[in-house]
């Protein structure tokens, strides 16, 4: 099973029988290093798993860019507004390392309905998991001070501190550089 065949159980609870009609809609692609995935403004017309890579997610706001989140490997990627509701992008999607990337286009998505019965069903799970998973993060955010964000970040996703820049990690944890690196010069003391 590929990766992308085991992510897709895993989301979508999809069956082997239907696994090749779902997966020959994806197509490998490759995000270069500061290349845009889609920039805020336009629409969205694809919805990606990251198979290796960096990616942020950010906005800009206040004449400053806020991360809202760095995908990494074994996670999907897109402008979930704009791609739903085709409506312009609210946020830009730049590849932080050279990536690769399992595409599916939103033409090719739309056939999923027929292609696979209980769809709908399967993507309303999908879609409530990514809710919940923003959920945690809000949670997470309103109850965790400064230090303790930083450690859960750091026990779930110690690669990012390897290879993404740290002031997208310290936006991302609603923090400035400085406290951010207050708190790791506290952990590597």
């Amino acid at each position: 099973m590929t990766e992308l065949q085991k992510y897709i159980t895993s989301y979508f609870g999809i069956t082997n029988q239907y696994m090749d009609n779902i997966t020959s809609l994806f197509k490998e692609s490759e995000l270069k290093k500061g290349e845009y995935f889609i920039k805020s403004g336009h629409y969205c017309e694809k919805l990606s798993f990251v198979q290796s890579g960096f990616i942020r997610v950010y906005a800009n706001a206040n004449n400053k860019e806020i991360t809202q989140w760095i995908s990494t490997k074994g996670y999907f990627i897109t402008d979930l507004y704009s791609f739903n509701f085709k409506q312009r992008a609210k946020w830009n999607i730049q590849a932080l390392t050279d990536c690769k990337l399992y595409t599916i286009e939103k033409e090719n998505y739309k056939l999923l309905n027929k292609l696979v019965p209980n769809w709908p069903e399967m993507e309303k799970q999908f879609i409530a998991s990514c809710f919940v998973q923003l959920e945690d993060r809000v949670f997470s955010h309103l109850s965790l001070n400064s230090e303790e964000r930083y450690n859960k970040l750091f026990e779930n996703h110690k690669e990012l501190f390897n290879h993404v820049p740290l002031q997208y990690i310290a936006s991302m944890l609603g923090m400035s550089p400085e406290t951010f690196s207050r708190i790791r010069n506290k952990k590597n003391s």
